[in-house]
């Protein structure tokens, strides 16, 4: 078990974790003997994910990042059981190719800007109250490489990723003074199973590993972190 001197967060949030970054995020902290939550859509997928995993120690939750209600109901099971949370990691986000610009439509927008950007909104309202009360905690999002310019067919994710990332800034600066860091990971192309398939010609030998993505996060959730804030660590 990790002792409170520990530069690894000993209660730990993870959201999308039943996705491929998810999972290496999750498996690493649990190699580092952190207590996890893990959240995603589906507690079946979350199961499937991570088998033989220890539920007395660990909790498989299902909600939806883009409800506020849902994720303070997740957030009033986690707190009863772990007391405290020492870092949230929000990787849970989609991606779409789209329409350009001057055919967009608006159901495709909202989504993505829900999943993206609302999403750290409704994680923020239900775990950072309890952060700022014991003036201490840090939270990781996963935004996006790409998310400084835009590329066409793009523009909605990117958007979105922008969006999160100024996010992620005004949130470190109204949270340093508590004690509470706010970061993110910028990946441009994780080599994933999915993003395999969608680019079979591509070469994933030159994609970012989610082993090191994982590794990452975990140096930004960690004390060796202590002096960074409202960052975006481009991996590439």
């Amino acid at each position: 078990m990790i002792e409170s001197s520990s530069t690894t967060p000993a209660h730990v949030v993870l959201t999308g974790a039943a996705g491929a970054l998810g999972r290496a995020v999750a498996q690493h902290f649990l190699d580092m003997g952190a207590r996890i939550a893990l959240m995603d859509h589906h507690v079946d997928k979350l199961a499937e994910a991570f088998p033989g995993l220890d539920n007395s120690r660990h909790l498989l939750i299902a909600c939806d990042v883009t409800s506020a209600q849902s994720m303070q109901e997740a957030a009033a099971n986690v707190l009863k059981s772990f007391q405290h949370v020492d870092t949230v990691v929000h990787v849970a986000g989609g991606f779409e190719m789209g329409a350009p610009v001057h055919e967009l439509e608006r159901a495709g927008w909202d989504r993505m800007m829900n999943l993206n950007a609302w999403s750290f909104v409704a994680v923020s309202q239900a775990f950072v109250p309890a952060m700022i009360e014991r003036e201490s905690g840090s939270v990781v999002a996963v935004t996006a490489g790409s998310a400084s310019r835009g590329l066409a067919a793009m523009s909605a994710y990117i958007a979105s990723k922008s969006a999160l990332q100024r996010l992620v800034e005004a949130s470190a600066a109204e949270l340093k003074p508590h004690g509470i860091r706010v970061n993110s990971i910028a990946p441009t192309i994780l080599d994933t199973p999915a993003n395999r398939q969608a680019m079979p010609d591509a070469n994933p030998a030159t994609w970012v590993s989610t082993a090191v993505a994982a590794q990452t996060v975990a140096y930004l959730a960690s004390t060796a972190a202590a002096a960074v804030h409202g960052q975006h660590l481009l991996l590439d």
